[in-house]
């Protein structure tokens, strides 16, 4: 296990990306190789995360994950470096409701201790209130040090230190409201890093302004020591043998990648290419069609709903598919990759637009006719068993992981839009959630195309 560090905040939107971005930001620049990780199912901070420090970030899920998948990806991330830092996801307990998958299930796995980031708008005294409560709420998990993000001014950080200075933390940082370093998002996180025509300046911008008022070398003194206590066991040399994730569908596996097919792990086509297959990349928004020597196509999620036009618009993508489904490659998609294998998309200005049409299914972003306003957001962790034999596994064989998505698959009673009737046995999945409460049947599959909302991260 190689030493690391958690940042970690009480809640979403205290500032943990920004502060973690600019310290790796800091670190490359004084030449130290600090390598990174992103807790929870998260495919867009590795992105950030990797433009920040110059080396891959993998995302960690203590719940999706088996841990031999977790420890195999911790050792292969501190290779090469002096220490791990990983940005937590939601609050530091937040995960499922047993409190797997959280960033202090992850402290306790790994034995790192925690930095917590206080959003300390509007609130003196009522800081250090926070900081004891989540410093006593598991003695476990070792709280090594705070940071105030969105400190006012010196006489605010003055108060914020004179209240907290009894609680034996140590005090890491003040961070300045520095509302000009604020990341744009949209509907699924932050806008993709390859998106972001002014990252570069703003990741010097944040090492500078961010991290300059932290102090960075007591900071990576505390990686260098475990602190949690650990929850022990050991994973044994065969489980450990396995490879995390998804295994292999194909020899020759062509995966879509560009703006809106970006949401694939490195761990799984790294562990594709550990296995032995062959690798190959084309960009469906360029208009190229998949390898037609491949033998799998995988279609990962993304943004395809911002780009349902030009993709309709795309013969020698969609003609690529099509030959590909006929000549029996296995084509598979996931969640914006699904979408695009259906009949057609209604983007959420009510458009629809023609899709690849290998499954009969359309989805729509538009709001449903509910008198409700809004879009409906689907998120949760999933357990997912095959209901019949496929390329991708047989019938039983189980996965653990994560839908996130506005989108909504239509039915047969909404006339306004052609679909075609799913018939029994055209589902993918059986699904759960993390409390294991049955869910309705997900995804379809006809001969080898197939595909679901989930994203899978790995098996069980």
């Amino acid at each position: 296990m190689p030493p690391g560090l958690l940042i970690a905040a009480p809640s979403s939107g205290s500032g943990k990306t920004s502060i973690t971005l600019a310290l790796l930001r800091r670190f490359r620049q004084l030449k130290r190789s600090v390598a990174s990780i992103k807790v929870g199912p998260d495919y867009i901070d590795p992105a950030f995360h990797a433009a920040a420090s110059g080396q891959a970030c993998t995302s960690l899920d203590s719940w999706a994950m088996r841990e031999s998948s977790v420890m195999q990806l911790l050792e292969t991330a501190g290779e090469r470096a002096e220490f791990v830092l990983g940005e937590g996801v939601m609050g530091l307990f937040d995960g499922a409701p047993d409190g797997r998958g959280s960033t202090a299930d992850l402290a306790l796995m790994t034995g790192w201790p925690v930095v917590l980031v206080i959003d300390a708008r509007g609130m003196a005294a009522s800081a250090a209130a926070i900081l004891h409560g989540f410093k006593t709420f598991d003695p476990r998990v070792s709280i090594a040090g705070v940071i105030f993000n969105r400190v006012g001014s010196d006489r605010h950080a003055a108060m914020l230190a004179k209240a907290c200075g009894p609680l034996d933390v140590p005090l890491l940082g003040m961070v300045r409201n520095a509302s000009h370093l604020q990341l744009p998002s949209r509907h699924l996180g932050l806008i993709q890093a390859n998106e972001h025509e002014a990252l570069e300046s703003f990741l010097e911008a944040a090492a500078c302004d961010i991290a300059g008022e932290i102090d960075c070398d007591r900071l990576a003194v505390s990686a260098s020591a475990r602190l949690c206590k650990e929850r022990g066991g050991g994973v044994s040399g065969a489980s450990r043998s396995r490879q995390p994730g998804l295994k292999p569908f194909g020899q020759r596996i062509a995966v879509a990648r560009d703006t809106a097919f970006a949401f694939s792990y490195p761990f799984l086509l790294d562990a594709w290419r550990t296995a032995g297959a062959e690798i190959s990349l084309f960009s469906p928004l360029a208009d190229e069609a998949p390898d037609l020597t491949a033998d799998a196509v995988y279609l990962p999620g993304g943004y395809p709903e911002l780009h349902a036009g030009r993709l309709a618009g795309n013969r020698s993508f969609m003609t690529g598919l099509e030959e590909s489904a006929r000549r029996g490659a296995c084509v598979y998609g996931e969640c914006g990759g699904y979408m695009v294998l259906g009949e057609g998309l209604t983007d959420a200005q009510g458009v629809r637009h023609a899709m690849a049409g290998l499954l009969p299914l359309e989805t729509s972003f538009a709001p449903e006719k509910t008198g409700k306003p809004g879009r409906r957001m689907v998120l949760g962790y999933r357990q997912a068993a095959l209901l019949q034999d496929t390329a991708i596994g047989m019938a039983g064989e189980g996965f653990r992981g994560h839908e996130f998505h506005y989108a909504r698959e239509l039915s047969v009673d909404e006339p306004t839009t052609p679909v075609r009737a799913v018939r029994p046995g055209d589902r993918l999945f059986g699904l759960k959630d993390a409390q294991g409460q049955d869910l309705a049947d997900a995804g379809l599959v006809r001969g080898n195309v197939m595909g679901s909302f989930l994203h899978i991260i790995d098996t069980v």
